[in-house]
């Protein structure tokens, strides 16, 4: 389920991966992501604190995640 501003999309391949999951959760100021069980999860109660700072793009192999502007049309902050 999206939150009401934004939606965060993961491939298959970034949800299952272990590392990347803790690093999601390291970079992330306002708690989206969530390590557990090796697994990356969105933690969608802090969707809408999302305040766009791309850190979790960054972080991630291209492709990996997505981060949907549900205002905007779907424009996406994506690498």
């Amino acid at each position: 389920m999206a939150g009401l501003f934004i939606d965060v999309e993961l491939t298959d391949e970034a949800r299952d991966d272990s590392e990347l999951a803790q690093k999601l959760e390291e970079v992330c100021p306002v708690d989206i992501f969530s390590a557990k069980n090796g697994r990356t999860e969105v933690v969608e109660g802090n969707l809408d604190e999302c305040v766009l700072c791309e850190l979790c793009v960054k972080a991630a192999p291209p492709g990996a995640v997505r981060v949907v502007k549900l205002y905007d049309d779907g424009a996406a902050l994506e690498r």
